[in-house]
């Protein structure tokens, strides 16, 4: 028996379309046996990061991944920082969308393996992002 290989993304999945689920897929695509691990924006993050507060609570957020028949774990982000978290769930990979990008996504490399993390980290391909990116969605 093969263990699972942990596979971990992160976003503020303010509303789940075609272009998440299509970054589910990938993430588990990655390798033979996934388990996805989404790791949903603090509402404060969100707020810092993007300059508006998401439409739905974190724990909203948080609940609506629970359920989606992609999704293996679903956790909170850090308050502050990322990698404590992370730590925590030790992922085999990290599976980065086309678009994150920030001090976070520059300096994840060497704080994996400050943290004694061997973790490999892929970027995954745009989904059709003139159609589905939540903040062209939900004008």
């Amino acid at each position: 028996m093969h263990k699972l290989t942990k596979v971990m993304i992160f976003g503020t999945f303010d509303m789940i379309h075609p272009g998440h689920e299509d970054l589910f897929r990938q993430a588990r695509a990655l390798t033979p046996r996934s388990y996805l691990v989404v790791s949903v924006a603090r509402d404060e993050s969100v707020l810092r990061i993007k300059g508006g507060a998401p439409r739905h609570s974190e724990l909203e957020r948080l609940e609506a991944l629970e359920v989606h028949p992609l999704v293996d774990a679903v956790v909170l982000g850090d308050m502050s920082g990322y990698i404590r978290h992370i730590a925590k769930v030790a992922p085999d990979i990290i599976a980065l969308g086309y678009d994150q990008a920030g001090e976070y996504v520059e300096h994840l490399e060497s704080d994996l393996k400050a943290h004694g993390l061997a973790t490999r980290i892929e970027r995954l391909k745009p989904f059709h992002p003139e159609d589905f990116k939540t903040s062209k969605l939900s004008g």
